[in-house]
């Protein structure tokens, strides 16, 4: 009875207590109950990081519940089976951690110390090892090799990556389009992007575009780069103001103003208003210019770079605009828009100034003759981080050799050694020509030698070049010791070979024609041609040694033929050999590990040994006849 009075007792208490809290106590507020979670922000803060942490140690059950039940669902028959021809899909940035980073930021490091041989080597060699390469490794070095226009390297390390099954993504697609626009293999460029629409799992990108237009119209391609244009827009792609400004400068080297206006119009139409990229408006400008209006040019060039334009200028979009002033006779226009380019430009926040600002200047001074002001303004890309590549040294010693300043572009040549500047096939060449020219053909074939020596490869016209100017001052025995470097590294034709065998019978160094048709007989005997043999007939008869040439050849035929009897003979001899020793071992006694049977055994045995014999005696001559094979 107590007890149950005691009970009720509380229950009472219990409900006047939540009658009172719910009549008195303020509702809390979410800003209220978190003022008392921690004392201070700080602890807030690593109460957060903490939870943080343990989510990523223990996912939630919810998580993992959802993991369990996507591994338990069936698998596609295509997952179950993939095909193994079909494209590789390519890692996201996130593969590149770990070992697989450091191995990345090595790779970069050869390429900023210009070792790009050995950048290439070590992505070769990591692609079978435990760290393999990302592809993001792989267009790093190959964007450095097209920067030095290494294209050979730069193709047979993606062939490389490809038959490794490195998964390229849209950069490596476009590197390698990059390429072959640049060798002018315009087909084979257009082949590649057919296979990319149709095949990779990705869509190309603007860039694709850009590179693959700027291509056809470098190579004379226009109407193609417009039908591509189309195919562009028709695949959804925006209109880009880059594409159109390469059809708008290539019609303007045309001459061809309507064009050029009727690109920008279309341009406007299709983005639907006035273009704020002024990248156009330097070929706009020639469009006036080409009319004959140079007030609108004028007003045009205010409207992009007005102190109130909102027209949006790169350092591309300046250039174009500084080409403009200073090919249409507006070169002190020109200057002054450059020092105000050279005073706002501030990296990296403002950019105003490029690699390709300096060239315009330089080609500006160089059209009017003031070459030191161009080499000055050349020297001074420096103050503004710039540096001079392989082009732009080339477009100043061309214009120093073209004006005979063969002493300041010998400057510029060794200026480059200084700035860690590789030297190309042009380079040597423009130095080489301007050395004959100049009366200097010892230093036109010491370049030579060295764009040889360097590993690059001058073509035949510089080769013939070369030639025919040491010849031209008499120097007929070193064009022959440049006939025999490059014999071998160049496909001669009967008129390579009819000009150094003149030259050499000209001087009376009959010997040493025939030492050229000894070497051409035993290297490549196609070489020497009806043609070729007539005019040595001719040649030698002059002195009444043609049948030396007859006596030669029959010669040296006979030396091949008596080697091939003699390797023939050689390979017979070696399978008599090693007959003759099997049957040394057919004939051993314990051959078999065998005692000698004895004479009432003979008879019943020679039954089991002839039959052992001729199998092993079968084996013996069938690797006695792959031996001769071998041999």
């Amino acid at each position: 009875m107590a007890a149950s009075k005691l009970s009720c007792l509380n229950h009472h208490i219990r409900s006047l207590t939540r009658h009172h809290f719910r009549l008195q106590a303020p509702p809390l507020t979410f800003r209220f109950l978190r003022s008392f979670s921690f004392a201070t922000p700080e602890e807030a803060a690593a109460e957060r990081r903490k939870r943080k942490r343990r989510l990523r140690i223990e996912p939630p059950i919810s998580a993992l519940r959802q993991q369990q039940q996507q591994q338990q669902l069936p698998r596609p028959a295509s997952s179950q089976n993939p095909n193994p021809n079909a494209p590789k899909i390519p890692e996201t940035v996130s593969a590149l951690t770990g070992n697989r980073l450091n191995l990345h930021n090595r790779i970069l490091t050869l390429i900023r110390e210009n070792d790009l041989e050995e950048a290439a080597l070590l992505t070769r060699h990591s692609i079978y090892s435990n760290c393999r390469p990302t592809i993001f490794t792989c267009n790093s070095v190959m964007a450095a090799q097209l920067r030095q226009s290494r294209y050979a390297d730069l193709l047979s390390l993606h062939r490389f990556i490809t038959q490794a099954g490195v998964g390229a993504n849209i950069v490596t697609h476009n590197l390698v389009l990059s390429a072959y626009m640049d060798c002018r293999k315009t087909d084979i460029a257009m082949e590649n992007y057919k296979q990319l629409i149709n095949d990779a799992p990705f869509n190309p990108s603007p860039t694709t575009y850009r590179i693959l237009i700027k291509g056809l119209v470098d190579n004379g391609k226009l109407e193609k780069a417009i039908e591509l244009k189309d195919e562009m827009l028709s695949k959804g792609f925006k209109a880009d103001p880059m594409v159109y400004n390469f059809l708008m400068s290539t019609q303007a080297k045309n001459s061809d103003a309507d064009g050029i206006f009727k690109l920008y119009e279309e341009l406007k139409e299709k983005l639907g208003g006035p273009v704020l990229d002024g990248v156009v408006y330097g070929s706009l400008m020639k469009g006036y210019f080409l009319r004959g209006m140079e007030d609108e040019a004028m007003n045009c060039y205010a409207e992009a770079v007005g102190a109130n334009s909102s027209i949006k200028m790169t350092p591309v979009a300046f250039n174009h605009v500084l080409d403009a002033m200073s090919k249409n006779g507006k070169f002190d226009e020109a200057l002054v828009l450059f020092d105000r380019m050279m005073t706002e430009h501030n990296p990296p926040k403002t950019l105003t100034v490029n690699l390709g600002s300096f060239n315009v200047i330089v080609d500006g001074y160089c059209a009017q003759g003031k070459f030191s002001d161009a080499i000055h303004v050349f020297k001074s890309m420096g103050t503004k981080r710039c540096n001079p590549d392989t082009l732009s040294y080339n477009n100043l010693i061309e214009h120093l050799c073209n004006n005979d300043l063969l002493g300041e572009a010998e400057e510029l040549y060794k200026d480059m050694e200084d700035k860690k500047v590789s030297p190309d096939e042009v380079t040597f060449v423009l130095l080489m020509d301007t050395c004959f020219k100049a009366n200097r053909p010892d230093d036109g074939a010491h370049y030579f030698k060295i764009m040889v020596e360097s590993k690059l490869r001058p073509n035949m016209g510089v080769y013939n070049r070369l030639v025919e100017g040491l010849v031209k001052v008499g120097k007929v025995d070193e064009a022959k010791s440049f006939f025999d470097m490059m014999m071998g590294k160049l496909r001669m034709k009967d008129d390579e070979y009819k000009f150094i065998m003149k030259s050499l019978f000209d001087v009376g160094k009959h010997d040493e024609v025939l030492a050229i048709v000894d070497r051409v007989v035993r290297e490549d005997p196609s070489d020497l041609t009806d043609e070729l043999k007539e005019f040595i007939g001719e040649g030698l008869s002059k002195e009444g040694r043609e049948a030396e040439l007859t006596k030669l050849i029959e010669d040296i035929e006979r030396e091949k033929a008596e080697a091939v009897a003699k390797a023939a003979e050689e390979a017979e001899r070696a399978k008599a050999s090693t007959r003759e020793a099997v049957n040394a071992l057919l004939n051993t006694p314990r051959l078999f590990g065998k005692k000698e049977p004895e004479d009432d055994q003979k008879t019943t045995s020679s039954t089991e040994n002839t039959a052992e014999a001729e199998v092993v005696e079968e084996e013996a001559v069938d690797a006695v006849s792959n031996a001769g094979g071998d041999s």
